[in-house]
């Protein structure tokens, strides 16, 4: 008899004594509860490793199918020593060792030695299973096969399917492994068996191997002819998949399935709106070419044709109701120089009273101050460097406003700018700079040294912007301030819009008689400007009269009244930009104009030689204003009430060649 089974008997033995004794076993009570205190302390793990490691512990362990008793005596040894396990929590604990030993010993061999750091326990389990015959790494990688056991009797290396904490227990955390569990079932065939008599009389049956390997074991449920007392019951098989491994080709090839298609998605969308954009220059070139060719068709009329109508006596004026349109159309411009719209809508005659007629005077606007505009615009030269045709900085731009500094920075650059500059917040200039590659964004407005951030740049810059996006913070309003006195002492042109017409409300004297400034309030604040240094309320029935009033207290200050018709004023004359652009008015469009009045002051005060009968600044100011209203218009004819200023400001390019390249 083996030492191991002597033991076993032993254990029996004492186990059925304390039974008849009445002794109460705290094992058995502990098993009543088989999930109390399934985590493990180290303390604890290393007394159980110490137990598990002893001699006549392993000895039992080795060749045993079952070893219930065993783990009983390990947990009542544990128990001693103050932690109180039960026996199904000790072999589940053993377990959960014994992987993370042979996977760790298994990285440690891959890993030239690190992996085996994870492992905390792996020099003890390495003492004690040295010993032991070398253990299968696969059998406990897999879910663990066994035979049959009884409700007394625990595998050792088996797995209880009911045992919720038989996975992942140690220390050693890793991915469980989805597993497939295929279950054969077994069908009984009868199998003949030929028995043949020796010389000796007696019988001899066949050996087992002899026997096809493709015949089905009998049913276990009934011993066969080939088995004699208790039937053994087949093993379950399992089959181990890598799911996980197909679960990561699936997700792989999910997201290489969905990019693909987002990249698609991408190139269709960008040849969609190629096609727009080629489609609407087409309309616009079509449009255009059948304007001049009405105007030269109207303008080519024979003398005789035009006597003759003379002398033909005028026909009596039709009254039509009002508000219903006439036979011939809706009121408006004549007939041959109307333009069929691009998108009917229901307002179509109302688009159609704003379209530009070919002729500026049609409109109101002064063809002599145009012609001058057009002088101060540089000609494009291939001799030219970069720069010479304007840097304009921008002095705006706050964690709340972030794109009206991008508007006017884009917008001088469509103009015809070279360089823009945005000073802002730190908070804003990330925001601001992911809007175009092509502004160069300054976060230093904010700064300790913002003054002496900007003062650097200020030799470099031909013209500044103040105001849009600067918000109504006092340390920003404090820096605009100085910015704005050392511009002056620089003799820098400067447009002033937004907050900083707020600041200037506060204090005129910033700005007071500096004659390259220019200021571009709407209604609201040319009220607040004109009360803060009249003292007054605003009379609004007279607008030139107030921004010829405006401009004079201020010190012959350019001052450019945006509205319907908007007014500009130098103190001593007063011009109107009578252009009409559209009903629809959205944010930022205050932001297009002072952003292309940048461009536009820069070269009116570098133009050679400079205009006598109108200043500098009144030509930049009404160059801006027509342009503004133009991308207005143009814009309005595409999109209507969906017009927004970056549709505007697409328009900046045809507009400017048609009012100044033309």
């Amino acid at each position: 008899m083996s030492e191991g089974t002597r033991w076993r008997r032993s254990a029996a033995r004492s186990e059925r004594n304390q039974r008849a004794a009445g002794t109460p076993d705290p094992i058995l009570g502990m098993q009543n509860n088989t999930t109390r205190g399934f985590l493990w302390s180290d303390v604890e793990t290393r007394t159980l490793l110490t137990i598990w490691g002893e001699q006549d512990i392993q000895v039992a362990l080795d060749g045993h199918f079952r070893n219930s008793f065993v783990y009983r005596d390990v947990a009542r040894r544990l128990a001693a020593t103050g932690f109180e396990r039960t026996p199904e929590q000790c072999r589940v604990r053993i377990k959960s060792l014994k992987r993370q030993f042979l996977l760790a010993k298994e990285g440690n061999i891959r890993n030239n030695g690190q992996y085996h750091k994870i492992c905390k326990f792996y020099d003890a389990m390495e003492n004690i299973l040295s010993n032991r015959p070398v253990l299968d790494p696969q059998e406990f990688m897999d879910s663990g096969t066994g035979g049959d056991d009884t409700a007394d009797c625990l595998e050792e290396e088996g797995e209880d399917p009911h045992d919720p904490y038989s996975e992942n227990m140690g220390d050693f955390h890793r991915p469980a492994e989805t597993e497939v569990k295929l279950e054969y079932p077994t069908v009984p065939i009868p199998i003949p068996i030929k028995v043949t008599v020796g010389n000796n009389g007696s019988s001899v049956r066949p050996h087992p191997s002899s026997q096809p390997t493709s015949t089905l074991t009998s049913s276990p449920l009934a011993p066969g002819p080939l088995t004699s007392g208790r039937a053994k019951r087949p093993k379950k098989r399992r089959a181990n998949f890598p799911l996980e491994k197909l679960m990561e080709q699936f997700l792989e090839q999910s997201a290489q399935a969905e990019e693909g298609f987002y990249r698609v998605e991408e190139q269709r969308l960008q040849a969609e709106d190629r096609r727009r954009e080629a489609e609407h220059a087409r309309e616009l070139q079509t449009l255009q070419m059948l304007g001049q060719m009405f105007s030269s068709i109207s303008s080519a009329q024979p003398p005789s044709a035009a006597s003759s109508h003379r002398n033909e006596p005028p026909a009596p004026p039709r009254a039509f109701p009002r508000g219903s349109a006439s036979p011939s159309g809706p009121r408006g411009p004549p007939t041959h120089l109307r333009r069929t719209p691009p998108h009917p809508t229901a307002d179509w005659p109302q688009q159609q009273s704003q379209q530009l007629p070919s002729d500026p005077q049609a409109l109101g606007m002064d063809e002599e101050t145009l012609s001058l505009v057009r002088t101060i615009v540089p000609a494009l030269t291939s001799k030219k460097h970069k720069g010479q045709d304007g840097r304009i900085g921008i002095i705006g731009g706050c964690q709340e406003y972030t794109g009206a500094p991008y508007f006017a920075a884009i917008s001088a650059l469509k103009v015809g700018a070279d360089l823009s500059h945005v000073f802002c917040t730190r908070e804003a200039a990330i925001v601001i700079k992911s809007y175009s590659p092509e502004l160069i964004v300054h976060p230093v407005l904010d700064s300790p040294n913002a003054l002496e951030e900007i003062d650097k740049w200020l030799p470099r810059l031909h013209s500044l912007v103040v105001g849009p996006g600067l918000g109504r913070d006092e340390g920003l309003l404090r820096t605009a301030k100085e910015v704005i006195e050392k511009c002056k002492a620089r003799d820098i042109p400067i447009i002033i819009d937004a907050d900083g017409l707020w600041l200037v409300a506060q204090q005129p004297s910033v700005i007071q008689g500096y004659q390259k400034a220019i200021l571009t309030p709407n209604f609201m604040e040319f009220t607040r400007l004109y009360e803060a240094l009249h003292q007054e309320p605003l009379d609004g029935s007279d607008r030139r009269r107030s921004v010829l009033q405006l401009s004079g207290a201020l010190g012959n200050v350019t001052v450019l009244l945006k509205g319907e018709q908007d007014l500009i004023s130098d103190g001593r004359r007063v011009l109107t930009c009578g252009l009409r652009g559209s009903g629809r008015r959205c944010g930022g469009q205050g932001d297009l104009l002072s952003g292309s009045l940048g461009a536009l002051a820069h070269w009116a005060f570098s133009a050679t030689p400079p205009s006598r009968s109108v200043s500098p600044a009144l030509l930049a100011a009404f160059g801006a204003c027509a342009l503004t209203k133009q991308c207005n218009s143009q814009a309005f004819q595409t999109h209507g009430r969906a017009t927004t200023t970056s549709d505007m400001i697409q328009e900046i390019g045809p507009a400017f060649r048609k009012l100044f390249e033309s």
